[in-house]
């Protein structure tokens, strides 16, 4: 690729950084896979046995993600 088309490149993603972030942080499907990965991680990584208490903890590290 061109330098002249990599600059062009890069000045769109910078004027649409902030919509596409809005679009994915609204995506259902953002918000799903992040339960899901963030389920995934508290079971095979945090010794939580009670599901509420699991649940609790995906939640919490979902908050701490962000674009």
């Amino acid at each position: 690729m061109k330098g002249n088309e990599m600059k062009a490149l890069n000045l769109l993603r910078d004027g649409f950084q902030e919509q596409f972030g809005l679009y994915v942080l609204d995506s259902e499907k953002f918000n799903e896979l992040l339960m899901e990965l963030s389920g995934e991680f508290v079971e095979a990584n945090i010794p939580i046995v009670d599901e509420e208490l699991q649940l609790e903890m995906s939640l919490l590290l979902m908050e701490t993600i962000g674009l």
